[in-house]
């Protein structure tokens, strides 16, 4: 990708269009999409993973139930570079270095590659009786938790050490099913006993109950057990757990930087060309500090691993949610990244919804003045953002936006639970948008309009609605599955029927091989009234968009001037 390509770029996890990359490539090589692509950012399901759908990852090998080095080297040939996701806080338990620690305990070479929590905390708390510090107040109180609790995962070593280690996201502790055998080999038991305390085991696991915490409740058959017979359960529960989750990464340990290096390295060699930092604002930690963006921490790290990336001719896109009055869009794109638009979304809802673009022109513009490089999009796998508006729209706007985007099916997402702390609304775009034609096709002119790189999810190019069913079926925490439907091979082949879908791979094209759009163009936008107005210019070649927000209507030009002089 040079510095001026901006041209469009599809978002979908390597099985959404068809079930593989394979599937994909063959997509993105039909006639209907030549010259419309010129990026593909890739989820990272791509990779060797086990949770969140791809941002748990093991390790960066390709998975290969969905992906082949062959179908990267195909989008090579339609000359469509990638966006690939780097995760740079965590990893996989299951990964080699944390499966290592587990084995191997204090005598593992990774065993500082994850963050002991109580090396972490060492003299700015108290062990408690499980075995983990507790921070005092005064150093725990500024704090960003993305969870109930502290975050960590208690981890059992080989000796039968308990160790906690930092666990910011997602975790999952298994224990051994019991039955009446296993009781009667641990401890003797008689078989009718022994299947009594057997389901009683079993129903206090699944209830999420540590088996000491069981062992203590009044029971009959329980109660009939001496000390060590209790002790031995526990030891044989405890010694058979496994584990599921994201281990945060000690960014202090050197092995970390070789492991920064080589995955940089990984992802060139797969095509890559941006790089997305997932979740690089909670690597830096320190005692005292809020542990999410701390200063300067966060761009002293960041600016290691731009050293690391230009090895490999890769420019970094950090990823970070956070308020626009934070200014932290401002401060990342004036240390010379890319950043993410998560405001256009909303800001398109909210000019639809009150019929005017004067909030959206005073982001433009602000976007154009200050030069900043940017990926835009409507929707995308993870919802639409809401809490990025604070401080660029008033707080009973937002709450428009979220009360229409409800209304119209969609599912908000509380940060922490928190009621009043909203974070995004899940939804397809188009259902956001009351499933209305007009109003998709105005968004995405709008889109390909304003400044940076349009990305686009695959699921709003075909007009989507929301899948009620498959967020029902994943459960509680399964609302972002409202917008993540795969396409089979036959609702792909409809869907390119559908006028929708063909006048916006036509608005996609023109953007994509119009040379009046590039990061060095110049833009400029006018709104009165209903009316909206946006120009790019470079050199001789004109591309206009006119559209009313009154009616949702709009024309789209592209022009040669003749030359001066």
């Amino acid at each position: 990708m040079n510095g001026n390509d901006n041209g469009p770029m599809l978002n979908a996890y390597p099985d959404s269009l068809g079930g593989t990359l394979a599937d994909i490539t063959s997509f993105l090589g039909r006639p209907e999409l030549k010259e419309v692509f010129s990026s593909f950012y890739i989820l990272p399901s791509l990779f060797h993973t086990d949770l969140d759908r791809g941002f748990s990852v093991i390790d960066y090998s390709l998975n290969e139930l969905v992906a082949a080095k062959e179908d990267l080297e195909e989008l090579g040939n339609l000359e469509i570079d990638l966006k690939l996701d780097f995760i740079l806080n965590h990893a996989s338990v299951l990964s080699e270095q944390f499966q290592d620690i587990l084995k191997n305990g204090d005598q593992s070479e990774y065993r500082d590659f994850f963050i002991d929590w109580n090396k972490f905390w060492e003299g700015y708390g108290e062990l408690t009786e499980d075995g983990y510090i507790q921070p005092y107040p005064d150093v725990i109180k500024d704090m960003f938790f993305r969870k109930p609790g502290l975050p960590i995962l208690m981890v059992r070593f080989p000796d039968g050490k308990e160790v906690p280690y930092w666990n910011t996201f997602y975790q999952e502790v298994k224990y051994p099913t019991l039955d009446a055998q296993d009781i009667r080999s641990t401890v003797g038991a008689q078989y009718a006993a022994a299947d009594r305390i057997a389901d009683k085991l079993n129903s206090g696991l699944k209830e999420g109950k540590r088996p000491a915490e069981i062992m203590r409740e009044q029971d009959f058959c329980m109660d009939r057990l001496s000390a060590e017979q209790k002790e031995k359960l526990c030891d044989m529960l405890e010694s058979g757990r496994k584990y599921l989750g994201q281990m945060d990464l000690n960014i202090k340990s050197p092995l970390v930087w070789e492991f920064y290096d080589n995955t940089l390295k990984t992802l060139s060699e797969y095509g890559a060309k941006i790089v997305r930092l997932d979740a690089f604002a909670y690597a830096p930690k320190e005692p005292g500090e809020k542990n999410f963006l701390n200063e300067p921490g966060t761009w002293e790290v960041l600016e290691k691993v731009r050293k690391l990336a230009d090895k490999y001719r890769l420019k970094l896109l950090p990823e970070i949610h956070a308020g626009y009055a934070e200014k932290n869009y401002e401060r990342i794109a004036e240390k010379g990244y890319m950043i993410y638009d998560f405001f256009l979304p909303g800001l398109i809802i909210d000019a639809f919804e009150q019929h005017s673009g004067d909030v959206l022109k005073k982001w433009a513009d602000e976007l154009a003045e200050k030069k900043i490089q940017a990926v835009n999009m409507l929707g995308c796998h993870d919802g639409i953002p809401l809490l990025d508006l604070k401080g660029l729209i008033p707080e009973e706007r937002i709450r428009t936006v979220i009360d229409a985007v409800v209304a119209r099916g969609g599912c908000v997402k509380d940060l922490h639970g928190q009621k009043n702390v909203y974070y995004q609304v899940n939804a397809t775009y188009y259902s956001a948008l009351g499933e209305d034609d007009n109003k998709m096709l105005l968004a995405r002119a709008i889109q390909i309009f304003m400044p940076g790189k349009p990305q686009v999810w695959y699921l709003d190019l075909f007009a989507g609605k929301n899948d009620y069913k498959a967020a029902e079926h994943a459960g509680a925490g399964g609302h972002k599955e409202i917008n993540r439907t795969n396409l089979t091979k036959e609702e792909m082949e409809a869907g390119l029927q559908k006028e929708i879908v063909r006048k916006q791979l036509e608005m996609l094209r023109f953007r994509s091989a119009f040379p009046a759009f590039s990061f060095e163009s110049e833009f400029t936008m006018r709104s009165s009234g209903t009316k909206i107005f946006m120009e790019w210019k470079r050199g001789d070649c004109v591309a206009t968009l006119d559209a009313d927000l009154g009616d949702f209507s709009f024309e789209i030009s592209g022009r040669t001037e003749g030359k001066k002089g």
